[in-house]
């Protein structure tokens, strides 16, 4: 693998922000349950794998540049953008994922956990408890990723995606920082 880099956006690199948006395997489901107050849950896998992709985010990339309350983190491989993380400060001390993704032919090389650990750094130095993220609970493969992160399920919501019927649960993750 050659050396991959983490770079704060700017606008020379707008056009490319999106690059790492590729599709993603779905191949199965969380199915949580709250018992005695504390979340759990269960995998269940699908037959048939299916494959699935976000949008491609169409949004003002200037307003995360130089801005203090939110930022972009590009993974470069060279002049190639193969990730990015997109955070925001929260109004509950929490650095809040709007999104993470990296290029099909990069992932399982460590550049997701670069980019939280990134993240991480961020979000301490700007004095946030922790980074919080929602997920689909069809996206079983990034629900795994964040709990190998370090993040715990910490919240359900049947109501979030009712716009889009396919998606049947909002998972919210939560990584606290220790002191």
């Amino acid at each position: 693998m050659s050396m991959i880099r983490i770079r704060v956006l700017d606008e020379a690199h707008i056009h490319i922000v999106n690059d790492a948006n590729d599709p993603f395997p779905i191949i199965g489901r969380i199915v949580p349950s709250y018992i005695n107050g504390q979340w759990s849950y269960v995998e269940e896998l699908d037959v048939v794998t299916k494959e699935t992709s976000f949008p491609e985010d169409r949004i003002d990339w200037t307003q995360y540049i130089e801005h203090d309350n939110r930022i972009v983190f590009l993974a470069m491989d060279a002049d190639e953008c193969v990730g990015q993380i997109r955070l925001v400060k929260d109004w509950s001390r929490f650095a809040y994922i709007e999104n993470i993704a990296i290029r099909q032919i990069y992932r399982k090389r460590g550049i997701g956990q670069m980019l939280i650990e990134t993240a991480e750094q961020w979000a301490k130095e700007k004095r946030m408890i922790g980074l919080s993220l929602e997920a689909q609970n069809d996206n079983l493969i990034a629900c795994r990723f964040y709990e190998r992160q370090g993040f715990q399920l910490g919240g359900v919501d049947s109501t979030k995606q009712y716009a889009n019927p396919q998606i049947e649960l909002t998972l919210f993750w939560y990584k606290i920082f220790k002191e």
